[in-house]
């Protein structure tokens, strides 16, 4: 049997990938498959935090059966190229939540890709994405919500926000919507700028340094990606120290 064909940019969700980072595990495994039962709650935390010459790629399809629950937490800092893939498919009134932080710099491409299909009526979903990134960093996220036919009473919202450090970085971002029921609430936020110069002036002028100042205002940016979480004091504390890197 042949192997799979290293993906092209000509394909959408790989359209800003480090190639040549991701040929080093080409082909990659099977994605993680994972099933909550009905009824059940599952929750997990994904850290990509490798080395920078690595790449390192998490793919998950999660099938969440009726009044299901998940959450997924997950923080993406690590390696020349580091992708987090995300294929959830969710049954009568299941309900699920991604809060993400993606931190990046050098040279760095960090991508967050995720498939969100209500299958089923009465679903409930929500997306909370942030980045920071810095120097030559690129990250991305692409996004997509499926409401099926009859699929209805959907309830879904992507809210994502990038935060460049310097004119240098790159954000890309694509929340997605495909909508074939019509008793539907879905709606998808975007917003790409930098720090606020007033709000670091403020924050100075009561005594913090320039960096601390940042990092204060950086740290608040990306702390809500991990509300609730029962891993949140962990992952804040590995953001924060990524965050010190970058303004250091």
């Amino acid at each position: 049997m042949n192997a799979l064909p290293l993906p092209t940019r000509k394909l959408e969700d790989w359209r800003y990938a480090d190639l040549d980072a991701l040929a080093s595990l080409w082909p990659l495994p099977a994605a993680e498959q994972i099933i909550v039962a009905a009824g059940d709650r599952f929750e997990r935390a994904i850290i990509l935090d490798g080395s920078i010459g690595e790449a390192a790629v998490q793919q998950i399809d999660l099938t969440l059966e009726a009044g299901a629950k998940a959450a997924i937490y997950a923080l993406n800092i690590g390696g020349q190229y580091g992708r987090i893939e995300l294929n959830v498919t969710m049954k009568k009134d299941a309900d699920f939540k991604l809060g993400c932080a993606q931190i990046g710099g050098g040279d760095q491409n960090i991508e967050l890709v995720t498939t969100v299909t209500h299958a089923e009526e009465g679903g409930t979903s929500s997306q909370t994405v942030r980045n920071v990134l810095g120097q030559k960093a690129t990250g991305t996220y692409l996004g997509k919500v499926a409401v099926a036919r009859g699929a209805q009473q959907t309830d879904s919202v992507q809210d994502v926000k990038a935060m460049l450090l310097d004119r240098t970085a790159t954000a890309n971002a694509k929340p997605e919507l495909e909508i074939y029921a019509d008793d539907v609430k879905c709606a998808h936020g975007c917003a790409i700028g930098e720090l606020d110069a007033m709000a670091l002036y403020y924050l100075q002028s009561r005594g913090l340094t320039p960096a601390d100042a940042k990092r204060l205002l950086l740290q608040a940016f990306v702390a809500g990606a991990f509300d609730g979480a029962v891993d949140e004091e962990h992952l804040q504390q590995l953001a924060l120290a990524k965050l010190s890197e970058l303004i250091a």
